[in-house]
This record gives C-alpha cells, sequence and structure tokens, in this order.
C-alpha cells in the first residue's frame, strides 16, 4: 500500500498570558500531536511537557533588546519542517496576531505552498483583571486603544498622541524602554495626573505591580525594579477608589 505524503501545515498558535492553564482547549490538544514544535521566550516551559516523546521542540525565542532568532531563519525552518514532517505547530505567548508577527509567517507558509491554521490566544492585557483593571468600565471608559511601544525603527509610536485626546483606556505593549517618554509625552499634554498601572509577569507567581500617576511611573518602575517584559495601562480603570465611586452611577 502506498504511503500517503505529508500534507504540510503551519498552525500559528497562541500560547496565553503566562498561566500555562490559559492556553486554549484546541491548543491543548494539537501541542500533544504535531511532530514539531517552534516556540517562543515567553512560552511558560510547562506546555512542552505535554509533547509527545518524539516530537522536536525548537526554541525560536526573542529576548527583549537582547539575543534574538532572526525573522528569516524562523521563516526557513517553518518551511524546512513542514515539508519534512508535515505539520508545525508555531507556539507564540499572548496572542499570535497582537504584536507577535504571527500573520506575517502565515503569509510566509502560503507563499510557499504550506496550508495555515490559526488559534488564538490570551493576550497579555487581558490579564489586567486579576489586579482589579477592567479595560472597559461604564461611564469610565467605552473603549481601548492598544499602542506599541516600540516600532521598528525603535522609535514611540505617534499613535499614542492621539491616544492621550482619546477618553479611551491606552494599553502599551514592549513600551518599557521607552518608559520615561511615554510619561513626558502625558506631561507635556496636560495629563502627568493620569492613573496608570504597570504589570509585569501579570498571570505568573513572580508578578509586580505597580499603580499611581502616570507622571511616576518611571520612579515607581525602578523602585520596584520592574523592567520588561511588562505591561503600561494608562486611564482612570487602573485607579480602583475611581471605579468605586462610578459603581452606584
Amino acid at each position: 500500500m502506498a504511503v500517503s505524503p505529508l500534507q504540510p501545515e503551519l498552525i500559528v498558535a497562541g500560547a496565553g498570558a503566562g498561566d500555562p492553564e490559559l492556553i486554549t482547549l484546541k491548543a491543548y490538544r494539537l501541542l500533544q500531536e504535531v511532530p514539531v514544535v517552534l516556540y517562543d521566550n515567553l512560552v511558560n516551559k510547562t506546555l512542552l511537557s505535554y509533547i509527545k516523546p518524539d516530537c522536536e521542540a525548537i526554541y525560536v525565542g526573542k529576548l527583549p533588546y537582547g539575543d534574538y532568532t532572526p525573522q528569516e531563519q524562523i521563516h526557513e525552518l517553518i518551511r524546512e519542517k513542514a515539508f519534512e514532517k508535515g505539520k508545525v505547530l508555531r507556539l507564540k505567548g499572548g496572542d499570535p496576531f497582537i504584536f507577535g508577527r504571527g500573520f506575517e509567517e502565515i503569509l510566509f507558509a502560503r507563499k510557499h505552498g504550506i496550508k495555515t491554521t490559526y488559534i488564538p490566544g490570551i493576550t497579555s492585557m487581558q490579564a489586567s483583571g486579576l489586579y482589579d483593571i477592567p479595560l472597559t468600565f461604564r461611564n469610565i471608559s467605552e473603549s481601548i486603544w492598544v499602542v506599541t511601544g516600540t516600532k521598528k525603527d525603535g522609535s514611540l509610536s505617534a499613535d499614542l498622541q492621539l491616544a492621550i485626546q482619546s477618553k479611551a483606556t491606552v494599553v502599551i505593549y514592549m513600551g518599557m524602554k521607552k518608559l520615561p517618554e511615554i510619561a513626558n509625552t502625558y506631561i507635556e499634554k496636560g495629563y502627568g495626573d493620569m492613573p496608570a498601572a504597570i504589570i509585569h509577569y501579570a498571570s505568573l507567581p513572580y508578578h509586580k505591580l505597580a499603580k499611581g500617576m502616570i507622571k511616576d511611573l518611571p520612579q515607581l518602575a525602578a523602585v520596584q525594579q520592574i523592567t520588561h517584559p511588562a505591561l503600561i495601562i494608562i486611564g482612570p480603570v487602573t485607579d480602583t477608589d475611581t471605579l468605586l465611586g462610578n459603581d452606584d452611577q
């Protein structure tokens, strides 16, 4: 009987916001089935204990402002392993389509005739609720503005200037290196007293949290030794007293 040829497939899946139990059931099931897993730096290594004994697990992580696997090398591994072993699970921290370059990898795979599947993940900003920070709240914040703190060229996103003018909760990914610049931007616009928070490893036991006014956030981060990876959330939703005062309205 002839053996069916392997069908190359790339599965881009979100591993969730750190806690290994926050992975979706679908991603968890596939993690136990696939022959190859390419995983990122922020993926909880506990998840690797679920793979098959003969599964090839390859680290392709990127340390913030440190060592990293070039994206071109990741693309080549996707192509090579998909045609060699069939299904490749690309496991990314959080959600692959929120500042995760997941769709770039899907486009690359499709260009090379590789079937693609996307599995959403719980992104880190959703873990803010663990610290009584709802991203939206009636009469306080009715929208969310999600911004990258550092663009490809290293500059701060110009969208922050627009976000400041809105009443939305502002969530900044990858912004710790730019924290003083972010704080100064708010101060210059007259919003230095805006409540804000920094959450470091939100869903994990060694998490850290700093709350205060945006103008004081760089100092609070230094005192508590909070660095990347961390999420910056700006807006009244970070102030529990404000939310309690609005609860009876």
